[in-house]
């Protein structure tokens, strides 16, 4: 999904599209674009369950976002991903009736990337209150990949710290078995907790997950595909896992603005924290 000034969307779906729109050519990729109004027109017999106190407390720092936006952006998001776990669940249903087995199905994997101060915090944390009050209230959990960084004390010792951020600077094989383990329906499965006050791994803290129906994995790096090896060939990466994949972009001059307004806004609060890594940012102007 790709989000701008110009105030439209894109969908690249999984399956070869229909051909949206007045003229008879059909589109040459799939590939659809839409505009803002086209979109928030998908899904108007829906009515969104969030009020503007929720918008509130589910979006990021500095994110600008409103309820008249989630609605127009996120309630046809959240109603297309119903749709495919329902597909899904049915699929998996009439596939062991078929095949004579009695096994449980396992969690749907909805991976969100983007870049730093884009909205992909918002956008994972406003889709699982959304999916969390879909019919049948579905058990919809929510983990970052920052819980997967490195420790820095491991990063200044590789050299890397620097690099924060980058693939490198991840642990990308606990993350590959993390959401392997989850996708494979082990019913209890743990990650390592990142706090960005301390800039580092809380030690001997962890995020358990257990048996959720639906995950949400959000991360700056989590559609990004395997790196091949001196002979071209590829391992599995995080996205080989997922079921659903939602990238949130905008415009670059929009997201230096609104990560310089982040930035502002923490040096005036967060980083006055004693035990901030950023309190050295404070006096900043």
């Amino acid at each position: 999904m790709r989000g701008g000034s110009g105030n439209a969307v894109t969908i690249e779906p999984m399956i070869a599209p229909a051909h949206i729109g007045p003229s008879a050519t059909p589109p040459a990729s799939h590939v659809i674009d839409f505009s803002y109004e086209e979109w928030a027109r998908l899904a108007q017999s829906t009515p969104l369950p969030l009020t503007q106190s929720d918008i509130r407390r589910l979006s990021a720092l500095g994110d600008p976002i409103d309820l008249e936006q989630a609605d127009a952006i996120y309630r046809p998001l959240s109603a297309l991903l119903q749709m495919y776990t329902a597909e899904v669940g049915a699929l998996h249903g009439k596939t062991s009736q078929f095949l004579g087995l009695r096994e449980e199905r396992t969690p749907f994997v909805i991976g969100i990337a983007g870049s730093v101060a884009v909205g992909k915090s918002t956008t994972a944390r406003l889709l699982r209150e959304l999916l969390r009050r879909a019919p049948g209230n579905p058990k919809v959990d929510l983990i970052t990949t920052d819980g997967f960084l490195l420790p820095s004390a491991e990063l200044e010792k590789r050299g890397l710290m620097d690099r924060k951020g980058f693939p490198e600077s991840y642990d990308r094989r606990a993350l590959l078995q993390f959401v392997i383990d989850v996708k494979s329906g082990e019913p209890r499965v743990t990650a390592p907790v990142y706090s960005h006050i301390i800039y580092d791994i809380v030690p001997d803290e962890q995020t358990v997950i257990e048996s959720p129906d639906i995950l949400i994995v959000e991360g700056l790096n989590v559609l990004q595909p395997a790196r091949a090896d001196t002979h071209g060939r590829s391992g599995a990466t995080v996205s080989d896992f997922f079921d659903f994949s939602v990238y949130v972009d905008a415009d670059e001059a929009n997201i230096k603005r609104w990560f310089l307004e982040r930035f502002m806004v923490l040096r005036d609060t967060a980083f006055h924290d004693p035990q901030s890594f950023f309190k050295r940012f404070t006096q900043l102007s």
